[in-house]
C-alpha cells in the first residue's frame, strides 16, 4: 500500500514519493534546496517543481548556498529569461535572500540542519494518519518555525511552506497508516 496521493501519479512522483518524500534529510545543500523548492512550489503543484527539478539545479548553482548568496541583479534578469525553470522574480529573489541568510549561519557555525532538526530534538514527529484528508496543511508548530525564520529575514516560508518542507524533509512522517514509507 503507498499513500493516497501517489495512486494515479505519473513514474516522476511515485519514485518522489518511494524514494524522498519523508525519508530524513540532514545534508545541509539538500535542506537548502529543499527549502528553496518548497518556496518555488507555493501557487504551483509539486509536479512542476519535480519536473523543473533538474534546471532548477542547473540553473541555481546546484543550490550551492555560497554562489547563491553573491548572485546580482544581472543574475536575476539571467534567471528570470531561462524558460525551463520557474520565472517569479519574487522567488527568485527570496532564494538569493535566503541563501544569504544561511550563508551567514555557516559563518557562525550554525546550520539549517541543526537548526530544523534541533526544534524536534533530532527525532521525527511521526504521524498516524489513516486517512489523506487528516494530514494538516500547517501546524502549530509550523507556524512558530515560520514566524521564527521570517524574523530571522527569510522570505516565502510561510507555515504551509514550512510544513510540506517539514513533510518532505522527513521532519514529519506523514505516510498513511499502511503506506510502506513508513518504515
Amino acid at each position: 500500500m503507498k499513500c493516497a496521493w501517489i495512486y494515479g501519479a505519473d513514474q516522476l512522483m511515485i519514485d518522489y514519493h518511494d524514494k524522498e518524500w519523508g525519508r530524513p534529510l540532514h545534508d545541509e545543500r539538500g535542506l537548502f534546496e529543499l527549502l528553496c523548492l518548497e518556496g518555488l512550489q507555493a501557487g504551483l503543484s509539486w509536479k512542476i517543481v519535480l519536473n523543473k527539478r533538474k534546471f532548477l539545479r542547473e540553473a541555481f548553482d546546484n543550490f550551492e548556498v555560497e554562489k547563491i548568496s553573491q548572485y546580482t541583479p544581472d543574475d536575476v534578469e539571467k534567471l528570470l529569461i531561462d524558460p525551463k525553470i520557474i520565472r517569479n522574480k519574487r522567488k527568485i529573489e527570496a532564494i538569493i535572500n535566503n541563501a544569504k541568510i544561511v550563508n551567514a549561519l555557516h559563518e557562525r557555525n550554525e546550520s539549517l540542519d541543526s537548526f530544523f532538526w534541533g526544534i524536534i530534538d533530532n527525532q521525527p514527529i511521526i504521524n498516524n494518519f489513516k486517512n489523506p484528508e487528516e494530514i494538516p496543511t500547517k501546524t502549530k508548530l509550523s507556524e512558530q518555525i515560520s514566524k521564527t525564520l521570517k524574523k530571522m529575514g527569510f522570505k516565502f516560508v510561510g507555515p504551509t511552506i514550512i510544513y510540506s518542507f517539514m513533510e518532505a524533509s522527513g521532519m514529519v512522517n506523514d505516510h498513511l497508516v499502511g503506506c510502506y514509507g513508513r518504515n
